[in-house]
């Protein structure tokens, strides 16, 4: 089959790998229909983890089963799923407890597995022609036949249940105001996702003039952090108070106010500043052990210096770590279907399989209005 593969630091191609097979009786294979690249994808395509070359990526996965393993009892050939990011077992602690993003099961020795990433397991990733799914049952959610909401649908696998996420863990109830840093797609789902939630008032802080666009365009309010200190600016707009509740969406290659730089820490510090006292951070962007490209020594054995005084001092509270997606992704799904969510609108660009590597440059790049990309593999067979 066709897949994109890692090669070296800025640089994947698409070539023929080893077809899946069914390697366990829970197992099904599924002919991957959409598959979209994710920022995190762009942490290992910049050589900003220990991804090696060989990596098939791809975690956001949905596609039509093309074979099923005599011990699945739920699914049939011919079935449309989409995948969490998140593999998972389902029976494991963590997994009982609804933590699935942090099974014990799939990856002997961390919590935790994933599709086509560094260090989550042994799990091929999705951009491929197709996609071997273990603990089938557990893991793959049905969907209606046909084609309809495909683009909305492969968002299930992370990025709208990740930015859901976010509010989870700041607990974001109706009513309150809420600062999402970062208007990437998972920030940007994170602000619709307040939204949703019922939230009275949603910053969405960022540069990019496209993202801000986008933000205000579905009911946040923009704020361009190359203007100004985003909490000076937000305290502005609340009554100097500050927001009741924080999302950062951005991670461990924030940029500095002025863009000039990288600066790990500078979001959860901005967010410290932003939200007011007993407020609450859930932090779904993600922050890593070791970045072989950090700015400094500290950054790259994952050590920041954040401002825990200040925010023990405001008593504010934090939540933190990926999503369990199996938590939200089923009313997620219901919602889309009833015509409550649409978040395919940060979708901007469908392609074949076949110009991934050129999708990954120009997101990369942050160019030609790349914001959100989804690779279509039956397109380059049909090509």
């Amino acid at each position: 089959m066709k897949a994109v593969v890692y090669e070296k630091p800025f640089s994947v191609t698409v070539r023929d790998v080893d077809d899946p097979r069914i390697q366990h009786p829970n197992d099904v294979l599924v002919r991957v229909t959409s598959t979209a690249i994710c920022g995190s994808d762009l942490h290992m395509y910049e050589g900003r983890t220990a991804a090696e070359s060989g990596i098939v990526f791809g975690h956001e996965n949905l596609g039509i089963i093309e074979e099923v393993g005599n011990g699945v009892t739920s699914l049939s050939k011919g079935d449309r799923v989409v995948m969490p990011f998140n593999v998972a077992c389902g029976f494991c602690k963590n997994c009982l407890a609804g933590k699935t993003g942090f099974c014990l099961t799939v990856n002997p020795g961390f919590a935790g597995g994933a599709y086509g990433y560094v260090a989550m397991g042994p799990y091929k990733g999705g951009q491929a022609e197709l996609l071997r799914v273990p603990f089938a049952d557990f893991n793959c959610l049905k969907l209606p036949p046909g084609t309809e909401f495909e683009t909305d649908f492969v968002l299930l696998a992370d990025i709208f249940p990740t930015g859901y996420h976010g509010c989870e863990l700041a607990q974001v109830i109706p009513g309150e105001s809420v600062a999402v840093f970062g208007a990437g797609p998972v920030g940007l789902m994170a602000a619709y996702s307040a939204l949703l939630r019922g939230a009275s008032k949603v910053f969405s802080v960022d540069r990019v003039p496209e993202r801000l666009a986008k933000a205000e365009e579905i009911g946040a309010i923009p704020i361009d952090f190359t203007a100004g200190d985003p909490a000076e600016q937000i305290r502005e707009q609340t009554a100097g108070e500050g927001t009741d509740k924080g999302v950062d969406a951005v991670g461990y290659q924030a940029q500095a106010h002025d863009a000039s730089h990288e600066e790990p820490a500078v979001v959860l510090n901005a967010l410290v500043a932003t939200v007011r006292p007993t407020g609450m951070l859930g932090v779904p962007g993600l922050y890593v052990p070791s970045d072989p490209g950090g700015p400094d020594e500290h950054a790259k054995h994952g050590q920041l210096l954040v401002s825990i005084g200040k925010m023990f001092e405001k008593g504010q509270q934090m939540g933190t770590g990926q999503c369990n997606v199996k938590r939200y992704n089923r009313q997620l799904r219901d919602l889309i279907i009833a015509g409550r969510a649409k978040p395919s609108f940060v979708v901007s660009h469908e392609l074949p399989l076949d110009q991934a590597p050129q999708a990954y440059e120009k997101f990369d790049q942050r160019i030609e209005g790349y914001t959100k990309v989804v690779l279509h593999p039956g397109h380059a067979l049909a090509a």
